[in-house]
């Protein structure tokens, strides 16, 4: 046990070690440049002078370091998340074959598609992030259309985004319920649906009263947030495979392909495909960095750090989480049996069974869950916080239905109705949980798919259209830039059609990948919405000064 405790306190200060490497090897890539001025006096905040040049009023209090721009992102990628409730279905497609060498492939390619981004959030750092760089990459005929498809894939899948966090949240909270009852064959309380989706609206109505609050308490929470993620992860990666009585074997892990799917699919290389989901699904959400360049000192330089960083970190972290969680795995066919006393919620099998099989009971794995719990109550929190932004630079430049009164702010500089417009567009879109689930899970597909979609549009314009007069920022990836870019819609293509594949053979209605029609649906909406108005009068950005 003392080995135990010393491993975990030498870990922790190890990773927040790694943490300023990181972004010490950021600078190495951004140019050097005096933050002194010739008659000795500090200049103004090149973030803040880099938006006035942009034509943008400084409207929101900018008051984040660099490390609170990389907490906002890093808790919304949060792999304590991600892992967690996407674990099913790594288990399910391939096994711990899939979950430990698909979380390197997917990690890889995503950070190219970070570096991208981080290169173009360099060169405009402003709140609304993507959209706003679709319009200056593409260039004065095509901005206003570049602008307006790639704002609303964005935000849509920064709402679905945050409907499946908290969402997630609610089931994680009835399977803890659960569990403390008695668990499902103890004769256990098990919620109802509708018990589940008011669950999902006080976590939501919390979040909107906790983004409601200044800039300065959010920075503090989201860098508790980053912590306990942090901590969190390495707590449960050490716990849960020593309390557990039988572990599997390093062969089993690092070897080990799960076949036995019941969903009648038997190519390995299709299923390891499938299983790319849970890393895909995690590692997502980090463009939340770019959305709080407006509120970050020194944004052309700490916003792109904030986003390597969170996707350099999750990486490492993840991968650690995903092993610990694995060596701790036995009976996978067990584990996704809805017989089991979590009703199948693998990861929750396994906290639950680890410390009942050694205890006689399973309150140490619950109180493992609320860990998780509190890690998912984060994410959503900061998943809002990046959703307001957005809304709230979309709103400035005209393009929602109301613009005029999203992108107000308040006496503490906090874009407060597009807090809560946020908040109720996640509610509603959670609300087809009840009348299908099938429905529901087609709307938060867009909270992979539609934000990549989101995240390429940039980066094509950039190697395409702006090759030749993109002007970079601090940061920049030099001759590599158009390489690293085309590589990366490359892999946002390859995803987007992997995973509108079918996951279950025959297809039937219910076992219908539906990601291609919702996204299809979301696609044929924005272009619509387009034709029959929007082009008439959005013009793109409008600059404030």
């Amino acid at each position: 046990m003392l080995t135990r405790k010393i491993t975990l306190a030498i870990n922790t200060p190890i990773l927040f070690f790694f943490i300023h490497l990181l972004l010490s090897l950021c600078d190495c890539l951004i140019m050097g440049s005096s933050h002194v001025t010739a008659n000795g006096h500090a200049p103004l905040d090149s973030g803040h002078a880099r938006l006035k040049e942009l034509g943008y009023k400084q409207e929101l209090k900018r008051d984040l370091s660099v490390i609170s721009n990389f907490a906002f992102s890093f808790s919304i990628i949060s792999v304590l998340t991600g892992v967690t409730t996407l674990y099913n279905t790594g288990l399910n497609y391939g096994g711990p074959f899939s979950l430990v060498y698909g979380w390197f492939v997917a990690s890889g390619f995503t950070m190219l598609v970070a570096l991208s981004m981080a290169e173009i959030c360099s060169s405009y750092p402003t709140s609304g992030g993507l959209y706003y760089w679709s319009a200056k990459l593409a260039g004065p005929r095509w901005a206003p259309f570049a602008s307006w498809i790639t704002g609303w894939f964005n935000i849509v899948g920064q709402w679905a985004v945050t409907t499946s966090v908290d969402y997630s949240l609610a089931q994680l909270i009835q399977v803890i319920i659960l569990l403390s009852t008695g668990g499902k064959n103890g004769g256990g309380y098990e919620a109802s649906k509708y018990v589940v989706i008011a669950f999902h609206g006080g976590i939501l109505f919390l979040h909107g009263i906790i983004n409601s609050l200044p800039i300065s308490l959010l920075s503090f929470l989201g860098q508790l947030a980053a912590i306990w993620n942090v901590i969190g992860v390495f707590v449960l990666m050490i716990v849960i495979p020593s309390v557990a009585t039988e572990r599997a074997s390093a062969k089993f892990v690092f070897t080990h392909f799960n076949t036995e799917n019941g969903e009648g699919i038997n190519s390995k290389p299709y299923i390891f495909l499938l299983g790319l989901l849970l890393s895909q699904y995690t590692l997502t959400g980090f463009d939340a960095s770019a959305h709080m360049t407006e509120e970050t000192k020194d944004a052309d330089r700490n916003g792109p750090k904030g986003i390597i960083s969170s996707v350099g970190i999750s990486i490492v972290v993840g991968w650690g989480y995903i092993l610990g969680i694995t060596f701790a795995v036995t009976d996978i066919l067990y584990l996704l049996s809805e017989d089991n006393d979590a009703g199948g919620y693998a990861i929750a099998q396994v906290f639950y069974q680890a410390f009942k099989k050694r205890y006689g009971h399973g309150t140490g794995g619950t109180i493992c869950l609320v860990i998780v719990a509190v890690a998912i109550f984060f994410c959503g929190m900061s998943s809002v916080t990046s959703n307001s932004r957005m809304a709230y630079a979309f709103s400035r430049d005209g393009a929602m239905p109301l613009s005029s009164l999203w992108h107000q702010v308040n006496n503490q500089e906090v874009p407060i109705y597009a807090v809560w417009l946020s908040v109720f567009i996640s509610f509603c879109m959670a609300l087809t949980s009840l009348g299908s689930i099938v429905a529901f899970e087609a709307m938060v597909s867009i909270a992979t798919i539609g934000l990549y979609i989101a995240y390429a549009f940039p980066i094509f314009f950039r190697v395409t259209l702006a090759k030749k007069h993109f002007v970079p920022g601090p940061f920049n990836l030099g001759r590599y830039g158009v390489v690293v870019g085309w590589v990366a819609v490359l892999w946002v293509l390859t995803i987007s059609v992997l995973f509108s594949l079918p996951v279950s053979y025959p297809i039937t209605i219910e076992t219908l990948n539906y990601t291609p029609v919702a996204v299809g649906c979301l696609l044929i909406l924005v272009l619509s919405y387009w034709i029959i108005s929007g082009r008439h009068w959005f013009k793109g950005p409008i600059t404030n000064i």
